[in-house]
């Protein structure tokens, strides 16, 4: 296919600087409660380094080495939450009593951008911005007469980070999520139960999660559906006895069902021993609950028997479709299978 450019729907843009949220560390390196910062107007990433350095061997250039890479951020905002103040070298002696060139405290901080293109406009999207391992070096405040063109006092802070730890990368210090990668409504829960730890909820106080946990928060619950051999027994019958050349492409199932009489071990109910059966080997993570739910087709009851690890369906017509749902640690995922490439006894 042709490369197409400018696509309706794809002029993307990125605007914005809003939610802003400042979190303390603590002596264990966490950082377990967050604080809003109201005012904020811009912020600006400074990544540096990775600069090359090249070696020459042989009368030719030989390589390159390259240095490591800095991650800055700068914060600007009408004003900051008072938890700030240790992160900007200040103490309080006493209520409403400050000194400053002290100890600055490390902190953390997350804000979101906007994701915008030509169909939604503004409403697209949106990405949240966390930072690890800051720092906020002294900075200048700039007071100046009142006059008749009054300006509110801007305040600047240039930070500098320390990269945290990632399982199976280089560290880092800033991890980005966006929300436009989580459309279908499982994911949006996912991307929900996130921002209710990132940003609080009536039971707990925000906190930012380390990178490894946030994988863990928003990595999907992976469901496994596969065609079952025909040599498996299923409920004392093969399963070669209930179906054949069954495929799966994507959301699809196809192949041919064969009406099964006497299938005892599905059901012990004389209505249910007789018709067409889909089987199927389901692989949900050790710790998943899955719930199947067979929808659409005939308004009756929906029979199925399911295992730690498979699933035998009477399939009434081609009309119905399979319903997946796993859950693990608040998080969902959902697989829905259309069954109208079946055949039942090659009449579909």
């Amino acid at each position: 296919m042709r490369l197409q450019w400018d696509k309706e729907g794809e002029h993307f843009y990125e605007t914005g600087t809003s939610h802003g949220v400042l979190y303390l560390r603590d002596a264990d390196g966490a950082y377990p409660s967050g604080v809003p910062w109201n005012g904020l107007t811009a912020v600006t990433e400074n990544a540096s380094g990775a600069e090359a350095t090249p070696l020459y061997a042989d009368d030719i250039k030989y390589l390159n080495l390259y240095s490591a890479e800095e991650f800055g951020i700068t914060i600007e905002a009408y004003t900051y939450p008072d938890e700030f103040a240790k992160c900007d070298g200040s103490e309080f002696l006493t209520d409403g009593v400050s000194i400053g060139q002290q100890p600055r405290q490390s902190f953390g901080f997350s804000y979101q951008t906007v994701l915008g293109n030509d169909v939604e406009n503004d409403n697209y999207g949106y990405k949240i911005h966390c930072v690890y391992g800051a720092t906020a070096s002294p900075s200048e405040k700039n007071y100046t007469s009142i006059n008749d063109s009054p300006e509110a006092v801007g305040f600047s802070w240039e930070v500098n980070t320390v990269p945290v730890n990632v399982t199976g990368f280089k560290p880092t210090a800033c991890v980005t999520i966006d929300s436009t990668k989580f459309k279908n409504p499982s994911a949006k829960k996912v991307l929900e139960a996130f921002e209710n730890i990132l940003y609080g909820d009536e039971n707990s106080d925000a906190r930012l999660p380390m990178p490894d946990e946030i994988l863990e928060l928003l990595k999907p619950v992976e469901i496994t559906t596969k065609v079952t051999d025909g040599t498996t027994q299923r409920y004392n019958v093969s399963v070669s006895d209930l179906q054949e050349n069954i495929k799966i492409s994507g959301d699809k199932i196809s192949g041919t069902l064969k009406h099964k009489d006497s299938y005892t071990g599905f059901s012990t109910d004389d209505n249910l021993q007789s018709g067409y059966y889909l089987a199927l080997d389901i692989e949900v993570p050790e710790d998943a609950t899955l719930t199947v739910e067979i929808i659409g087709g005939n308004s009756e009851g929906h029979p199925k028997q399911i295992d730690d690890k498979f699933l035998v369906a009477y399939i009434r017509d081609t009309k119905q479709k399979i319903k997946l749902v796993a859950k693990q640690n608040g998080k969902e995922s959902e697989k829905t299978y259309d069954l109208s490439g079946l055949k039942l006894n090659g009449v579909g």
